[in-house]
């Protein structure tokens, strides 16, 4: 199965927003412990199963709320830490970020 470049891009900034929390939070150099492991699986499992798939906007400004609320709390941290840093670390995945953001998820069709 290919992998659409925009969602390879948005694993990458989510990785990317994770290993910033976790080396600032938990002080794991070079791995993630095992919390934001969880964290990141679950985030990939949500995006592989996001029906807007390459056409989503950010997970922030979906209409459809699929993380967990437990995950969604976590994952709003770890995006209230590592989204200003971003820029600084990350400067072309933040910037993609923001673009993607201004994106309009398009209407699901009711099946």
């Amino acid at each position: 199965m290919s992998v659409h470049p925009r969602m390879d891009r948005e694993r990458k900034t989510i990785k990317a927003m994770i290993d910033i929390y976790c080396k600032n939070h938990h002080k794991n150099e070079g791995k993630l412990c095992l919390e934001c492991q969880e964290l990141f699986d679950y985030a990939m499992i949500r995006l592989d199963k996001c029906p807007f798939q390459e056409k989503k906007t950010t997970c922030g400004k979906c209409p459809i709320h699929c993380y967990r609320p437990i995950m969604r709390k976590k994952v709003k941290e770890v995006m209230k830490h590592s989204g200003p840093r971003m820029i600084f670390k990350h400067p072309i995945l933040a910037l993609h970020h923001v673009f993607d953001g201004r994106k309009k998820p398009e209407n699901l069709k009711k099946r």
